[in-house]
This record gives C-alpha cells, sequence and structure tokens, in this order.
C-alpha cells in the first residue's frame, strides 16, 4: 500500500470523544469510533460507554474475545495512539456501573439465589421421605 498514512491521535483527544453519540476506544494502541456497534455490542452498550474516551486493551482482552471480533475492529478503526501523550487524569467516561468479571460476586443476592435452589430441593427430599414414612 505505497506510504502509510495513518492517523495518529493524542489520548486527550480521544478522551474528549466520550458519549453515546461520539464513542471511541483505545485498543491495543488503535483508536476505534465504536458509535455505530453501541446497539450491537453483544454484552450490552453499557459495557463500551463504561470505557468510552479511554484505553479499553485489559478488558478487551480479559473478555475473551476471539478472531471474529479483532476482525469486526478493523471496520471501526479511525487510527493508532500517540504513546508520548499522557493519559488524562480526569476522567472522561460516562459514569456506568461496574461489570462484575466472571469470578466476582455478581450481585448481594446470591444468597437469595441460593435459597430459591434449595427450598424446592428440600421440600421434595421432605416429600419423598414422608411418602416412604406414611406407605
Amino acid at each position: 500500500m505505497g506510504t502509510d498514512h495513518k492517523k495518529v491521535f493524542s489520548f486527550a483527544e480521544v478522551s474528549s470523544h466520550n458519549n453515546p453519540k461520539d464513542c471511541w476506544v483505545i485498543v491495543n494502541a488503535k483508536v476505534y469510533n465504536v458509535t455505530n456497534f453501541l446497539t450491537d455490542h453483544p454484552g450490552g452498550e453499557e459495557v463500551l460507554l463504561a470505557h468510552v474516551g479511554k484505553d479499553a486493551s485489559e478488558e478487551f482482552e480479559d473478555a475473551g474475545h476471539g478472531s471474529v471480533a479483532r476482525l469486526m475492529l478493523d471496520e471501526f478503526y479511525v487510527g493508532e495512539i500517540d504513546q508520548s501523550s499522557t493519559m488524562p487524569t480526569k476522567k472522561a467516561h460516562i459514569a456506568t456501573p461496574k461489570q462484575p468479571r466472571d469470578n466476582e460476586e455478581k450481585s448481594p443476592d446470591n444468597i437469595t439465589n441460593l435459597l430459591r435452589l434449595l427450598v424446592p430441593v428440600g421440600v421434595c427430599v421432605v416429600a419423598v421421605v414422608g411418602i416412604h414414612l406414611y406407605t
């Protein structure tokens, strides 16, 4: 392809694209405009919105994206990140709830969920024992 004309963005430039109508993320030093992908993201748009305008490399890798997701990134590529620029210290993204990882507690209602399973099992056990005792 002859001369390489990659657009290079500073962290500050990327951080200004931080809302649902203009949503950019950095993954592995490349800049992507994922605005049109928000509603199609399998994990929901809130996952992307939690990382708009900043480096989402770690989150992208931790999510275990496969080759299809990596190929899809090409569609949203807008340029490279200027590694000599500094990451903004001020959070420039929309505050959304933290997405729990698989190994983290997903909700404070885990006891309730456990009880939803154990109570019917307990009722069945009592019923079977009762049937055997009275027959």
